[in-house]
């Protein structure tokens, strides 16, 4: 027998160390698992869905997001929707790149107008029928580096700040809670080189990307205000700082929401795409010749079908299931350039943000500013303001054990009064008289709270009857205050004692450390917990009632009993309950 369990443990250690490292799932499988419902759509979600994934993706009638949707229908594996402020021009792109109209559905969304986000969330949560969505790519831009003055969307904000980031912040709002139920949901935003300035391409041409304080966001950032920081326009500046925007998002929303959610949060650069309708307002000599210099000087040319097919990768490949990440492709921008890049018309394996492949996806640094936690925040509470997204509110999944309630309500109801003890008895040194009256309300604010969740926990019917304390139930209420207090201070006092000797005095390293004395406290404060006569009476009222709410829930069936019982059976004697009031 001994033999037979050491080879099933054999076979286990050898499966489990063919897995690889990085996959170390645990029980999140069961973080999305539901008891069976019954969905009246179900049999028209698959037929219009079958088992294909749902995609969104912003801009799809050209540049990056044309050809990412390509590739996501080539792969057979998705649904995609196509949010387009021109459906048109959609439709003749369409048939142009034979795209699978059975599985490619346009809606029209305007960027320039939150009305018109929200109009196409709407439509899509009509459209999808409680189908979870999937993917949520977050690519539609427009650069305006040549203008001199902003331009103002319908909401009156700065064109290129809403179109890129503002808008889709919005639209991650209305629709991350249809992607809960996706068991592999991924928001994807498509930043760039130029908001990351710890590369030559973010740090090294001026205007960088700079939200300073978000003064120009705390102002509302409506018209004539044109940038987030509150100062001038400068076109290239607005489109970096709108990269920027998007990045820090992905990485407070990986923050914020990730662990609670199981959604994935990222961010990707795919190269620079030279020749992309994205410099339609540049200059003519600047779109003649700048494919040329990256092609041939820099190396770092990326076509827009490579680029295409880069976006898909991190909707697709199950690497990119990582959230925080900033994804890029390849090394240096100048490596492998010369004759073969002249062969290959510029497109040079491994070089910069040209050629490389399916395997040369890496997880890119990302600057200071980009990490900035407090600064992500403060974007995402300005960024809300101004758009109007109201984002999930979510606790963490606890369990729904009863018995674990019960111990979790009682272990509240004993925090709350040693902290209502500490508070009566030790005061608040070094505090003001307003400090006091602030803590005082707060404090106050606080119990409320807590008496109206506990009103919410117990529950009651309107037939039962109200019941009433006995004479001997309402002796041992006041018996355990007594005799609580008897063992506190005989009992008690000697458990103490002999406690201490037996642990020891309290070591000098723990007693030692602090860089400033205790202030001396005000006479107002000087009183100590010694000089507090110790007599029933200092019993606060906050406690007593803890204490009466914990012993009337243990004789919870000596009032179930007395609430069925004939009302003649019911002792109700008025002097007792003088007597009860007076202790």
């Amino acid at each position: 027998m001994s033999s037979i369990i050491r080879s099933i443990l054999l076979v286990a250690v050898v499966a489990l160390s063919s897995t690889p490292a990085t996959v170390v799932e645990g029980f999140q499988w069961m973080s999305k698992f539901k008891m069976p419902t019954y969905n009246p759509n179900a049999e028209l979600i698959e037929e219009k869905f079958g088992d294909r994934k749902l995609v969104v993706v912003t801009g799809t009638s050209s540049g990056l997001g044309r050809k990412a949707a390509l590739a996501l229908l080539n792969s057979g594996e998705y649904h995609v929707i196509g949010a387009v402020r021109d459906l048109d021009k959609m439709e003749a792109v369409a048939e142009i790149d034979g795209f699978d109209l059975d599985h490619f559905t346009p809606m029209e969304c305007e960027l320039n107008s939150f009305a018109s986000v929200r109009q196409f969330c709407d439509n899509l949560d009509e459209f999808r029928m409680e189908k979870p969505l999937d993917r949520l790519i977050c690519n539609a831009g427009v650069y305006q580096p040549s203008l001199d003055y902003a331009k103002w969307s319908v909401d009156n904000h700065e064109q290129t700040m809403q179109i890129n980031f503002l808008s889709h912040f919005l639209m991650i709002s209305k629709l991350l809670p249809s992607m809960l139920d996706a068991p592999d949901a991924r928001v994807i935003m498509v930043g760039s080189v130029t908001g990351n300035d710890n590369t030559v391409g973010g740090g090294g041409v001026y205007p960088i990307a700079d939200l300073h304080e978000l003064e120009g966001f705390e102002k509302g950032f409506k018209n004539p205000i044109p940038s987030a920081d509150g100062y001038g326009f400068i076109g290239a500046k607005s489109y970096k700082d709108s990269k920027l925007c998007l990045m820090m998002t992905a990485n407070y929303l990986h923050y914020k929401y990730h662990k609670l959610t199981g959604v994935t949060f990222s961010s990707m650069y795919p190269g620079c795409i030279a020749e992309s309708p994205l410099f339609r307002e540049k200059r003519e000599w600047f779109r003649t010749y700048f494919p040329i210099f990256m092609k041939f000087i820099t190396g770092g040319f990326v076509g827009e079908h490579e680029a295409g097919q880069r976006l898909f990768q991190v909707a697709h490949d199950p690497r990119c299931s990582k959230s925080g990440v900033y994804w890029s492709w390849n090394g240096g921008p100048r490596e492998g350039r010369g004759a073969e890049a002249l062969e290959k018309g510029g497109q040079i394996s491994g070089g910069g943000g040209a050629g490389g492949g399916w395997d040369s996806i890496y997880e890119n640094d990302q600057s200071s500013k980009v990490l900035n936690i407090d600064a992500s925040k403060k974007l995402f509470d300005t960024a809300a303001a101004i758009t109007g997204a109201d984002f999930l509110t979510l606790k963490q999944t606890t369990s729904p054990c009863p018995t674990l309630k019960v111990i979790g309500a009682v272990t509240k109801g004993m925090v709350a009064r040693e902290e209502l003890k500490r508070m009566r008895e030790m005061g608040r040194p070094g505090m003001s008289d307003d400090d006091l009256e602030v803590m005082d309300k707060a404090i106050e604010l606080a119990k409320d709270e807590e008496e109206a969740a506990a009103k919410a926990a117990v529950v009651t019917t309107k037939t039962m009857p109200k019941a009433k304390f006995s004479k001997r139930q309402r002796v041992v209420l006041v018996a355990d205050k007594v005799v609580a207090f008897a063992l506190g201070n005989t009992v008690g006092r000697v458990a103490r004692l002999v406690g201490g000797k037996l642990l020891g005095k309290v070591p000098d390293a723990a007693k030692n450390g602090s860089f400033h004395e205790e202030l001396p406290l005000d006479d107002s404060m000087a009183k100590t917990v010694e000089e507090v006569p110790a007599t029933i009476s200092s019993v606060d009222s906050e406690g007593i009632d803890l204490l009466e709410e914990a012993i009337s829930v243990q004789l919870k069936e000596d009032l179930a009993a007395a609430a069925v019982a004939p009302t003649s059976e019911v002792i109700v004697d008025t002097e007792d309950e003088a007597l009860l009031t007076n202790l």
